[in-house]
């Protein structure tokens, strides 16, 4: 898809909303500047598709960060042991 001319749509240029997108996403935004970006990715197509796929990108980034990995049971065991002696 490639990148559109420069649209206003609920008074915000796509350049705007896809500075702001980040924050956006992560909820760091006033309640007023949230609203004017859920106005201009319902009436432009490529920014909706754009936000779309990057908050896909972001929640599944999350999701492998927030799991972590299988801890193999011997090094698991190591390090029981090895906290039991230093709490000792």
């Amino acid at each position: 898809m490639s990148t559109p001319a420069e649209r206003v749509v609920g008074g915000m240029r796509c350049s705007e909303v896809l500075a702001a997108l980040s924050d956006f996403l992560d909820g760091e935004l006033p309640s007023a500047r949230c609203e004017q970006i859920l106005v201009h990715l319902r009436g432009c197509n490529w920014c909706e598709h754009f936000g779309g796929r990057m908050s896909e990108l972001i929640a599944s980034l999350r999701r492998e960060i927030s799991e972590p990995a299988p801890l193999d049971a011997s090094i698991a065991r190591r390090l029981r042991d090895r906290l039991a002696k230093e709490n000792a």
